[in-house]
C-alpha cells in the first residue's frame, strides 16, 4: 500500500470517525426530544432518524470498503520472496543429486564391465 493510498484511507477512517460521533450526537439529540417535557415533534424525531440511519448505511459502506481494500493488501503474497526460495531450494537438491550421480558413476566405473 502506497503512502498516498495509506493516507487516504487513514482519511476515510477519520471521516467515519467524525461521522460515528455525528451520528451519536443525533441519537442523542433525538433521546433528549424524547424526554421532552411537552411530548416530542414528530417532524424533528422523524428527520433525525432519517439522517440517522442514512449516516450509519455511509458508515458501513466505508467500513466495507475499507475492510476490502485491506484484506486486497498482501505485500508478502505479491513479493517473489516464496518464489525464489523455492527455486533456491530446488537448485540446491539439483545440485546434491549430481554430486551423488556422480559418485555412483565413479564407483560403476571402478568394476569392470561384464561385455
Amino acid at each position: 500500500m502506497d503512502p498516498q493510498t495509506q493516507n487516504t484511507s487513514l482519511q476515510r477512517l477519520q471521516n467515519v470517525e467524525n461521522r460515528v460521533v455525528k451520528v451519536l450526537e443525533l441519537a442523542g439529540g433525538v433521546m433528549e426530544e424524547l424526554a421532552s417535557p411537552s411530548g416530542p415533534k414528530k417532524e424533528f424525531v422523524n428527520s433525525h432518524c432519517r439522517e440517522f440511519m442514512q449516516s450509519m448505511k455511509d458508515i458501513q459502506v466505508t467500513l466495507r470498503e475499507e475492510i476490502k481494500s485491506a484484506c486486497e493488501y498482501r505485500p508478502f503474497e505479491k513479493c517473489d520472496y516464496n518464489a525464489r526460495i523455492a527455486n533456491e531450494i530446488c537448485f540446491q537438491k539439483l545440485e546434491y543429486v549430481l554430486t551423488q550421480l556422480e559418485d555412483l558413476k565413479q564407483t560403476a566405473d571402478r568394476y569392470p564391465s561384464s561385455d
